[in-house]
This record gives C-alpha cells, sequence and structure tokens, in this order.
C-alpha cells in the first residue's frame, strides 16, 4: 500500500509541475526573447530558467501567477539550459549590468538582479508593483 501511494503522491507531483511549465510556456508564447518594450517604454522583467531545475519548478507558479496579475510589467519566462538564443539573452542582460551570471531561477528587473527560489518569491512583486507606480 505505501509503494502505491509514493507512486500517486509521485504521479500527482509530476503533473503539478508539467501543469505549471503549461502555464509559464503560455506566459512565454507570449514573450519573446527579444528585448520588446513594456508599455511606458521600460524593459521587460527577465525570468530564466532550467528545464529540469527543481528550484526553477518552484518559482514557476509564482511567476505564472504575476504574469496574470500584472500584464502590464511584461514578463518574459525564458529557459535557458536547452535554448541557445535565450542563453545569449541571459548572458546579455548579465552583461549590461556587469554581472556574472550566476544560475538559475533568475529575474532581472531593471537593475536588480534577484537569484534563487527564495529571494525572487520575497522581492519581486514589490519590484513590480515599485516599477509600475512610475
Amino acid at each position: 500500500m505505501d509503494k502505491v501511494i509514493k507512486i500517486i503522491g509521485a504521479i500527482v507531483a509530476v503533473g503539478l509541475a508539467l501543469s505549471a511549465a503549461y502555464m509559464i510556456a503560455g506566459t512565454a508564447g507570449k514573450s519573446s526573447a527579444s528585448a520588446a518594450l513594456s508599455p511606458g517604454g521600460s524593459e521587460p522583467v527577465y525570468f530564466f530558467y532550467g528545464e529540469e531545475c527543481p528550484h526553477c519548478h518552484v518559482v514557476m507558479p509564482f511567476i505564472a501567477n504575476l504574469s496574470k496579475k500584472y500584464p502590464e510589467a511584461n514578463i518574459q519566462v525564458l529557459e535557458v539550459w536547452h535554448n541557445q538564443t535565450n542563453q545569449q539573452t541571459y548572458n546579455s542582460v548579465l552583461s549590461r549590468l556587469n554581472r556574472a551570471p550566476s544560475g538559475v531561477p533568475a529575474v532581472v528587473i531593471g537593475e536588480t538582479v534577484l537569484v534563487g527560489d527564495v529571494d525572487i518569491p520575497e522581492k519581486l512583486e514589490g519590484l513590480i508593483r515599485q516599477r509600475l507606480r512610475k
């Protein structure tokens, strides 16, 4: 019986991860790797992630919710482990800020870089609100 519960738990976890990835992919379809400007002329908010990164999958539902809550923030979701164009965007955005890539998940909003599944959920929404008030 324990095996059955573990298998069901694993299936549910995979389903949740795939659902989050699907929601993120929907957002990514609206975004491109280009530096399209948000309304008001500001740069997009970049969310860089790796497909197999467990920390990224923790942050994905949060990013998907923010994308829906603040569509004017222009959150671009870019997978960087398997997509060379997105990897180049990641490197270019960080280079412009004189920062070396430090892993994923990473968010770049203006001059601020947030990395990890703690800093992003703790700080990103406040930064988006601050930016949208300007």
